[in-house]
């Protein structure tokens, strides 16, 4: 399968939206209007211990949208060329992580919950686990 050549740089943080009234605050993520792919998979992290990281991978085709739902996190990107790192902090607030990029999570706040939603179900042949074969694939 051929990497796709996307870079850092077409990963952006998106504003999802935030409803606020006097009973609270509400975002809505809703497929192909402010998700531009359809969700096929939601999962999330939390628990995390201090000082560890998730992630360490790449994908061929998933693309993700990463969402601090509580606390805040560090998503780290790379391309094999650039390397960017984005804090998420805020619920209302997306990182669009387009495919054929590594990404690992780190520091972790504690109480943390890390959202994902995801636009393909889970495909173990759809990652690449070893950042080398990750940089060989980019070439």
């Amino acid at each position: 399968m051929k990497l796709k050549n996307n870079t850092v740089f077409d990963c952006s943080v998106i504003d999802v939206s935030k409803v606020h009234n006097e009973a609270g605050n509400i975002t809505v993520a809703e497929n192909l209007k402010n998700i531009p792919f359809e969700v096929k998979r939601v999962y999330y992290l939390y628990d995390i211990p201090g000082g560890e990281a998730r992630g360490g991978h790449a994908h061929y085709e998933l693309e993700q949208y990463i969402i601090a739902a509580s606390g805040s996190f560090n998503v780290i990107l790379s391309d094999g060329q650039n390397r960017k790192i984005v804090t998420l902090n805020r619920p209302n607030f997306a990182l669009h992580v387009v495919s054929g990029l590594w990404r690992e999570l780190d520091n972790f706040s504690s109480g943390s919950v890390c959202l994902v939603l995801a636009s393909l179900k889970y495909d173990e042949s759809d990652y690449i686990r070893d950042y080398r074969e990750f940089l060989k694939l980019k070439k």
